[in-house]
This record gives C-alpha cells, structure tokens and sequence, in this order.
C-alpha cells in the first residue's frame, strides 16, 4: 500500500502518556492540552478489566482493523481506510489512576484527516457507553 506509510517508532505508554500530537490537525489525544487535538478520554463503569476487554471486542468489530500490540493496560490497533488505505494509528491506555481510558488517534501520512481520527474516537466511546 503506497498510502500505509510507515509505522511509527513512537508509541506506547511512557511515563504514563502516550505519544504527544504532531503539530498537523490529523490528530486527537485525550492527554493534549490544545484545542486543535483534545479530546476525552473514554469513561466506564465496569471493572477496568472488563473496560478494555469490551474495547477490544468494538475493536475487533470495526472495518479494516488490525490490533498489532496488547497488554492489560494498553491496546494499539490501526485502522485502514477503505478507498485508498490510508493508515491511522490508534491508541488506548488504560489509565487506572485516573480510571479512564486514555486514547489518540493519528493519521500516519498528510496534514488534514477531515475529522476522520476524532470521529473513529467518538464512534468507539458511543460504542463503548452502549456496553
């Protein structure tokens, strides 16, 4: 896939944060202070066990979706688009302290996502919160 881009080096939880945004707009972290790229974390009510276990299956459920790394607090999956396989990176760190999930969602290539990566986001937590 010409449009995959390579996948990047610097993702995963580090010192309880994922990677921050690049400055494009084809970006959304719940951990960014900016308008541009803030959003909110995922909330539940469940175990934080069954919390990520029920993100994983939305995950799973999802088009044109690979999770490529998993731990019990953390969940990295990319997401293909249909037309011309564009790849997203995207992110869920299970912040226990906080008790939410954290996320970020990037596009890999290009400045503009049209909004793509922030309504993946709302998509999942819409899901999540129908659990």
């Amino acid at each position: 896939m010409i449009f995959a881009g390579k996948r990047p080096n610097n993702l995963g939880v580090h010192d309880g944060k994922l990677a921050a945004c690049p400055n494009s707009p084809n970006c959304v972290s719940s951990q960014s202070t900016d308008a541009v790229h803030q959003i909110a974390p995922l909330t539940f009510n469940t175990s934080p066990e069954q919390a990520i276990a029920n993100l994983k299956s939305i995950i799973q459920s999802l088009p044109r979706t690979t999770i490529i790394a998993e731990n019990q607090d953390y969940l990295y999956a990319e997401f293909k688009s249909g037309l011309m396989g564009f790849v997203d990176d995207v992110e869920f760190y299970l912040d226990r302290h906080a008790n939410v999930i954290q996320v970020r969602s990037a596009s890999r290539l290009g400045q503009s996502d049209l909004g793509v990566n922030r309504q993946r986001i709302e998509t999942i937590r819409t899901k999540f919160q129908e659990l």
